[in-house]
């Protein structure tokens, strides 16, 4: 009895609605062979304008599915099934979504945000959120650095893309800088001389791009001196050690004294 009764109620819902069902199976079938052709489209769109490769598979599940979404709304209304009770679930679902991934939903725009303007790439050496480090890997939620300690360190970025970013390695050279303190009694000519000719005989130190060192100020105890030289950005830290340290040896051997602790 039921399954006649079932069978019954199929069939007057065809005779009044037949048309309409006929329509949605249509417009289903063409919908699918459309969003599959469009998938393809969107594909080869993102490889040609360049869009980067974490991002291709989110923006192509998030068309995809917004096309899917409008295909199941059409068909629905077409066949003349109400929406009402679906769009309040979506929209509470949404609510609530949005709600509980906040942070997580800032993280995602902020990775988003640095893929497509490229403030850093893969390989850049930033200074940023208190850490510097070597950008090993660029993902959706968070940003992986790698310390010269060999340390790795995650940051996630929405944090990071909200924030001041120093980007060490986009230039082709990087200035080094830094001062040391000689006593009053220096010779100050023969330090100069001394420091001129260590730059010259390094090897990483740019010759073709300005070299200064002089006194750029006075304390109490001593005068203060400097050291501005161009280096490529990859041996910054090398140049940085190998420089103050033959400095130090050069000028100790040459009878230049350095100011007395205490």
């Amino acid at each position: 009895m039921k399954l006649q009764k079932y069978y019954d109620e199929a069939y007057d819902y065809l005779l009044v609605n037949g048309t309409r069902v006929i329509a949605a199976i249509i417009i289903l079938l063409i919908g699918l062979k459309l969003i599959r052709y469009v998938r393809t489209r969107l594909i080869n769109r993102m490889k040609k304008r360049g869009v980067h490769s974490s991002l291709q598979p989110f923006f192509l599940s998030l068309s995809i599915t917004a096309l899917y979404a409008l295909l199941v709304i059409l068909v629905m209304n077409v066949i003349g099934w109400p929406l009402t009770v679906f769009t309040t679930i979506l929209g509470a679902f949404s609510v609530a979504a949005g709600l509980a991934l906040s942070g997580t939903f800032q993280n995602f725009a902020g990775g988003v945000l640095i893929l497509l303007l490229k403030p850093f790439e893969l390989g850049d050496s930033i200074v940023a959120q208190g850490q510097e480090g070597k950008v090993t890997s660029i993902q959706i939620f968070y940003t992986v650095l790698l310390t010269v300690d060999n340390k790795t360190i995650i940051i996630p970025n929405g944090k990071l893309f909200n924030e001041v970013i120093v980007n060490v390695s986009r230039e082709d050279k990087r200035r080094l800088d830094f001062e040391f303190k000689l006593a009053y009694a220096a010779d100050v000519e023969k330090a100069k001389e001394i420091i001129l000719d260590i730059i010259k005989s390094t090897p990483t130190i740019l010759i073709d791009s300005p070299v200064r060192t002089g006194v750029v100020g006075m304390d109490v105890d001593s005068i203060r001196f400097t050291v501005n030289v161009w280096v490529l950005p990859d041996d910054f830290l090398t140049t940085k050690i190998s420089l103050m340290e033959n400095i130090i040896k050069r000028l100790g051997a040459a009878g230049i004294n350095f100011p007395k602790a205490g």
